[in-house]
């Protein structure tokens, strides 16, 4: 499924099948999960798409080719596949083991060819092994929800009240984190979202609300997964003091301006950027102790653009997940 321009919808292409580079795999993809930052390459919100663009950046796929100078896995092998594509390994944050925030990185599903397809060449270095109790369909989420909203939930430190404002694939992957951590969750909803409510409810969150709405109790920190910037303020008033709000999105609509008592008394607010392969290595290895389960609704490859629609008009609770 092609996205030719922004805007319009995703195109059933035929394409030549990938050929490995250098260090690089070549995956039959089994499932590609179906996530927000692909609505925004979609609908133009991020700018500088690699056009025209396989997007997809939460992949599960066999091996079937090895590229000149793989060592790490083989044929036959099933691995993920995350937003970051690779990096460059040489600027002073990829040193660092930050490669998060590398100066040249590539990114799956937006520089380079991603899932939404039956096959994607990917740097080996990059690929994650995934675990084998968990199926195609569950390990989808994890690549991007998942990996991302742990990174963020670790920025919320040792807070033992969460508060998440936006509960959709990655909040509601996280809550059993959380849970398992023995951690309260308050879950924020878009307005008059009842059916949201009840999701977060079934999920066994402590309290579940419209995002407009105070928590009974202060957060000792909050995640903000949906991006509106319009919540920015409203979290800092929701977090004690010494808190910290972590906007989770690689996109986010303007944060308008609040008053800075707010943001006094030591509270912190600060962005999420991408992730590291420490965080992946970490967050899969947890994934299997936490049995986490994602609420999935399942799409053919062909149903792309549905899918798509679903998310963006909030009828979609839990993730999307495509399977090839």
């Amino acid at each position: 499924m092609v996205l030719e321009k922004a805007g319009q919808p995703l195109k059933l292409v035929e394409l030549p099948e990938p050929s490995p580079g250098y260090g690089e795999v070549m995956l039959r993809v089994q499932t590609c999960g179906v996530c927000r930052t692909d609505l925004h390459i979609v609908d133009g919100d991020l700018n500088n798409p690699a056009l025209p663009l396989v997007p997809g950046h939460q992949i599960v796929g066999i091996i079937e080719k090895l590229g000149y100078g793989v060592g790490r896995f083989e044929i036959g092998q099933r691995v993920g596949v995350p937003w970051l594509g690779s990096s460059c390994g040489n600027c002073r944050f990829c040193l660092e083991e930050h490669e998060n925030l590398c100066d040249n990185p590539v990114f799956t599903g937006y520089t380079r060819n991603g899932g939404y397809a039956e096959y994607v060449a990917a740097d080996e270095d990059f690929c994650f092994h995934l675990p084998q109790e968990i199926t195609d369909i569950q390990a989808a989420p994890l690549l991007c929800a998942g990996l991302i909203g742990f990174r963020a939930y670790r920025m919320t430190g040792r807070a033992r009240r969460l508060g998440f404002y936006g509960f959709g694939a990655a909040a509601h992957i996280i809550a059993q984190i959380a849970h398992y951590d023995g951690r309260e969750v308050f879950a924020f909803t878009r307005p008059g979202d009842e059916e949201g409510i009840q999701f977060a409810r079934r999920l066994g969150v402590s309290w579940a609300g419209s995002s407009l709405e105070r928590p009974p109790k202060p957060l000792g920190a909050a995640i903000i997964f949906a991006p509106v910037g319009d919540l920015v303020p409203l979290a800092l008033k929701a977090v004690q003091k010494g808190g910290v709000v972590v906007c989770a999105g690689i996109h986010m609509s303007d944060i308008p301006s609040f008053a800075y008592s707010d943001l006094w008394q030591e509270r912190i607010l600060r962005s999420v950027a991408n992730l590291t392969r420490r965080d992946g290595i970490d967050f899969l290895e947890l994934a299997p102790k936490v049995h986490v389960r994602s609420h999935i609704t399942v799409y053919d490859l062909e149903e792309a653009n549905q899918a798509l629609q679903d998310m963006r008009d909030g009828s979609l609770k839990g993730s999307a997940v495509l399977k090839i």
